[in-house]
């Protein structure tokens, strides 16, 4: 694929792609997905090929390498998405509500397809797999617009999507990938008419710069600034996982932890809590308190004392910033003001302080003794995810097929008029 030779008419093509899409059977789409599956698993080493370009470019210590970062694995894992993401009930045409009016008339809501839908986003080529999986599912045509950093791969993954629409007689253009520059972002933002939606994937700065400058609707996605409560109550065996699991499992990914609040009661378990971090180099950030327990149990060169950057910071790193409070009340207030309402967690075995977390805490998935990792579309039974919603309208946090869609109204009569 020649991204440079992508006409500027791609707006119209969508547009067409869109309404052909329209008449293809689901069965179809099922067929078309397990095909891709298929084709994704025999194109491995083309794929992984085309990733080694892009990871020579960039410095292996930057945590984005882990993002951009494909393998025989995490392709393996893409197709058997792939293939679940078709196992799915469509979104599309569920009745939501139905009614006949005194006169007659039979009013009907049901769900549809956005139409097209954008999706910007960073080095992160399995995205590219995800939100055309999902967008054909739904129904909808996807256009592509991702960063310089995954260039040669996000060709090769449209080259292999498709090769497989081409082999189903489908309108290739039901996924279009732009050409990495700004131009075609500019474009992107500014096609009103022909996108219906779009979806930003990445950090806090990109999802701010397409918020600001669209034209297109947007669903903020991305961004988390994840925060862990240890309670007065905590269980500390139970703490100890958790923390570990959230801040390493993953550290470039959204839903990774970057602040531990913790009771002022339960610091002397702090040493604790941190201990396995210290395997994986973790940086801590500690406020004073923190740190007067932390020295001396928690190496030295991993121990730095917070400031003010310290909270509200998205690391996407082996670092952690560490608050301590002093009631439950001050731990909901610091999450209040610095959380990106993506996922934030409680640890605790106190029923009332569970409740009042749950009630008070404003964040899109918020969890009691469960690590933040969790907040993934796949892990919620949705499939795949197209990202994970930090706002209020439409959608809220993992978002599936049944966020790709929205609805109509069908009204049908026989000659009626209205007096």
């Amino acid at each position: 694929m020649d991204l440079a030779s992508i006409p500027s008419t791609w707006k119209q093509a969508v547009q067409k792609a869109s309404r052909s899409l329209n008449l293809v059977t689901e069965d179809l789409i099922n067929q078309v997905l397990h095909a891709l599956a298929e084709e994704t698993s025999a194109q491995t080493e083309v794929i992984l090929a085309e990733n080694a370009k892009d990871l020579s470019a960039m410095d292996i210590s930057n945590p984005m390498y882990d993002r951009l970062l494909l393998t025989k694995d995490r392709i393996a894992g893409i197709a058997s998405d792939i293939h679940n993401v078709a196992l799915l009930p469509s979104p599309c045409g569920r009745v939501l509500m139905e009614s006949v009016r005194p006169n007659g008339l039979t009013v009907k809501k049901i769900t549809v397809p956005f139409g097209v839908v954008g999706i910007i986003y960073e080095a992160r080529p399995n995205v590219s797999f995800d939100v055309f999986s999902l967008c054909l599912k739904s129904g909808n045509v996807c256009v592509l617009k991702g960063g310089t950093d995954a260039y040669n791969s996000n060709v090769a993954i449209v080259n292999v999507i498709q090769s497989i629409l081409e082999k189903f007689g489908l309108d290739k253009n039901i996924v279009t990938l732009l050409p990495a520059g700004r131009e075609s972002t500019a474009e992107l933002l500014n096609a009103v008419g022909y996108v219906d939606v779009i979806i930003p994937r990445g950090g806090k700065s990109l999802i701010d710069f397409v918020r600001e400058n669209s034209k297109v609707p947007v669903i903020e996605t991305g961004a988390g600034i994840c925060h862990t409560y240890f309670d007065e109550f905590g269980d500390v065996e139970k703490g100890k996982k958790i923390i570990f699991n959230a801040k390493t499992r993953r550290v470039s990914v959204c839903n990774s932890l970057d602040c531990l609040v913790i009771h002022e009661r339960r610091l002397s378990d702090l040493p604790e809590l941190c201990k396995p971090l210290a395997e994986k180099n973790v940086i801590i950030y500690a406020d004073v308190k923190a740190y007067t327990f932390l020295n001396g149990k928690y190496p030295k060169s991993l121990l730095e004392k917070a400031n003010e950057e310290s909270y509200g910071t998205e690391f996407l790193d082996y670092k952690l910033a560490i608050k301590t409070v002093e009631s439950i009340d001050e731990a909901i207030d610091h999450i209040s003001r610095y959380s990106s309402k993506h996922s934030e967690c409680i640890i605790s075995e106190n029923k009332e302080n569970i409740n009042m977390f749950d009630k008070m805490v404003d964040a899109a998935c918020v969890y009691t003794n469960v690590s933040t990792a969790f907040t993934d579309g796949g892990q919620f039974g949705l499939g795949a995810e197209i990202g994970i919603s930090t706002q209020k309208l439409h959608a809220r946090g993992p978002m599936g097929l049944e966020e790709l869609c929205t609805y109509k109204w069908i009204i049908k009569g026989d000659g009626h008029i209205r007096n």
